[in-house]
């Protein structure tokens, strides 16, 4: 092993929170491993996450503020990972679980027959040998994978899994370019949806609604109690297929898979398919008016009542207690 890379995506020029997360615990591992760490940061606005990265404890940062990741779809991005891990390899990269995290990752390891271990919520070294913690079957259970007769690894990994710290202008700042290749695939359009919103699969704390709720304009109420403790809006299928909030709020198996430090389900009744987006939460909270709801099965805490009185009540006593207006 030569180095730890760690790829850290950006939109308008700011790091997403796990990017943060990754830079951290990419330079302790290659502490431990006595190798440099790198992050490859790309496309318009790379510079100015570079800076922001600057107070992570990582030693170089590659930024590539005209890759044109925001015109060929994930093509350019994958060239010059893949470029780099091969000039700075054998490598251990750590990408994001996004969903484009996890497209890069599959496409750099078919190019370098590289190993990939998906979803990890933990990454150690244990006598030089690279251990990797992943939930399975919905987190009832968390394997530990190791690589086998693989050179360069890579590893996906899940939000709010690592602690991030800083370490202010420890980062060489290194130009790098993309490949003089092109891509067929161009992109035409994009559009943000909810710009500026946390979204569920990054935030630390996810207050979510289910058919409980009764109609969509209740969603104000889970948003009001997100907004008042720093978090992000989630929902349970029903809601979403009643068309109460778009998809993208979505947790369980057909939406995202989340692992908060804090997680409130409120009117969710708690079925197998939105047990499995949510149970790796820290703390799950529940609230629903009936005391035989499957979720409080798995909750650390129950609340069995009307989440029409008990949530803007909590709402108001987080406002006072964080002195939020």
């Amino acid at each position: 092993m030569n180095s730890v890379i760690v790829y850290v995506e950006q939109e308008g020029g700011a790091a997403r929170r796990l990017g943060l997360e990754m830079c951290t615990k990419g330079a302790d591992l290659a502490q431990e491993l006595g190798v440099p760490s790198a992050v490859v940061v790309l496309g318009p606005g790379a510079a100015r996450v570079a800076q922001q990265l600057k107070k992570t404890p990582v030693d170089a940062l590659l930024v590539g503020e005209d890759v044109p990741i925001d015109r060929f779809l994930l093509d350019p991005a994958v060239d010059v990972l893949e470029a780099i891990v091969k000039e700075r390899g054998p490598a251990l990269v750590l990408l994001p679980a996004s969903n484009s995290g996890k497209d890069i990752a599959a496409r750099i390891a078919v190019r370098l027959a590289a190993g990939v271990i998906t979803e990890a919520n933990d990454i150690a070294v244990q006598a030089g040998q690279v251990s990797v913690k992943s939930p399975k079957f919905g987190g009832s259970i968390v394997s530990t994978v190791e690589f086998k007769n693989s050179e360069n690894q890579v590893v996906v990994c899940r939000a709010n899994s690592f602690s991030s710290r800083e370490e202010p202008g420890k980062g060489e700042l290194i130009p790098i370019t993309a490949p003089a290749k092109t891509s067929s695939a161009v992109i035409k359009e994009t559009v943000a949806a909810e710009a500026g919103e946390l979204t569920v699969d990054e935030a630390a704390i996810v207050v979510s609604g289910g058919r409980g709720l009764g109609a969509p304009e209740h969603f104000a109420m889970i948003k009001a109690l997100a907004d008042a403790l720093g978090g992000a809006v989630g929902a349970s299928r029903a809601a979403v297929d009643a068309g109460w909030i778009s998809h993208q709020h979505q947790v369980g198996q057909t939406g995202k898979a989340v692992s908060p430090q804090l997680y409130i389900a409120c009117g969710i009744s708690g079925a197998i398919q939105h047990k499995v987006g949510m149970r790796s939460a820290g703390i799950i909270v529940a609230i629903n008016k009936d005391p035989n709801a499957p979720i409080y099965e798995f909750s650390d805490l129950g609340v069995v009542g009307d989440i029409f009185q008990i949530v803007p009540e909590l709402t108001k006593l987080v406002k006072e207690r964080r002195g939020v207006a």
